[in-house]
């Protein structure tokens, strides 16, 4: 933050602005630094929109010489714009002392008064040329990180899902049950109705077709543990049902919610919501016991394995890595008393 200059706003410069902002006849007000005060310099009128009145302005600011300019907008016509005009040109001295009052001067007038400002080192910076440019950079969207860009990306796709995608499916209700409204075909529920019979490990792999908010098979057939991380998709979203018995514990259907973080924007939201939808309907066509309480989530298929699958349902046997501290093997030590002063 710069350093202020220490000089203040003239008794006269209070007044001509005052009565500036009440008699809306003045479209420039020019203010120069002397005697180590700030004074009004000379005032214009207006003439025609502000975008014909600013070529006047080259007549008014000097090549080398510093000055501030207020100039009053068209809409609203209550609002200022504050010029710094500072030309690289000038002295040094001048330029120093012309920044550092610059915040004094609209704070001192009431910095409620002025909407935008304008810093020119040149009489190039503004020509209506320039401040049409100025107008537009403020009007354009604001540079994001690519965090901001994929925070946006995803509440577009809330947006869009929320507004489009599933308008239809909340008007209707789905075959069963209630959520997003993706329709379960007959040959889906048959399939994943059949895994309540197996008596080896199989498992069904859905998707979603979007253009009809239904459910399709991608896998459906034997395959062991080892093999989920082949047979699950491993660049776009997936829900699979798992018929799995693991050695000595009962059969179990686990359902996995499959989300490459590498899948796109909107298929990745688009899962999301249907979810616990699909895990919901599924308790309607499985028994109870059956269908694992828990579900597996996971961004990446290659992790998938019994550990894995163990330690998501809570059964696996492996000691906790959080270690504590065998305070039964150390006595408690009590701490050693300050030493008596002799």
């Amino acid at each position: 933050m710069s350093a202020t200059s220490g000089i203040g706003v003239s008794d006269e410069l209070s007044s001509a602005f005052a009565e500036a902002v009440t008699s809306r006849n003045v479209r420039f007000l020019k203010i120069s630094i002397r005697n180590e005060t700030l004074v009004p310099d000379s005032t214009v009128a207006p003439s025609g929109k502000l975008e014909d009145d600013l070529k006047q302005l080259q007549n008014l600011l000097e090549e080398s010489i510093p000055a501030y300019m207020l100039v009053r907008l068209d809409d609203p016509p209550s609002s200022w714009l504050a010029v710094h005009y500072v030309p690289d040109s000038a002295k040094v001295r001048d330029k120093m002392l012309y920044a550092s009052t610059r915040n004094s001067l609209t704070k001192s007038l009431g910095s409620t008064h002025f909407s935008d400002t304008i810093f020119a080192t040149s009489r190039d910076d503004i020509t209506p040329e320039a401040y049409a440019a100025h107008r537009r950079h403020l009007a354009a969207p604001k540079p994001m990180s690519a965090r901001e860009k994929e925070m946006a990306e995803v509440k577009e796709a809330e947006r869009q899902a929320g507004g489009t995608a599933y308008q239809g499916s909340r008007a209707r209700s789905s075959p069963f049950g209630t959520g997003v409204g993706l329709s379960w075909s007959d040959e889906v529920k048959s399939a994943v109705e059949a895994l309540a019979e197996a008596s080896e490990d199989r498992l069904v792999t859905l998707s979603i077709d979007p253009s009809s908010e239904s459910l399709v098979i991608l896998e459906n057939g034997e395959s062991s543990v080892d093999q989920l991380k082949t047979k699950i998709p491993a660049s776009e979203p997936s829900y699979t049902f798992f018929s799995w018995s693991a050695g000595a514990l009962q059969r179990r259907i686990i359902f996995i919610y499959s989300c490459p973080s590498s899948s796109p924007v909107k298929h990745r939201m688009l899962y999301s919501s249907g979810s616990s939808s699909v895990y919901q309907n599924a308790k309607t066509l499985l028994p109870q016991l059956l269908l694992a309480a828990r579900k597996v989530e996971t961004s990446n298929p290659d992790e998938l394995d019994a550990a894995y699958l163990e330690a998501e349902l809570g059964h696996s046997n492996e000691p906790s890595r959080v270690s504590t501290p065998n305070v039964a093997a150390e006595g408690f030590a009590r701490p050693r008393g300050p030493a008596r002063r002799r």
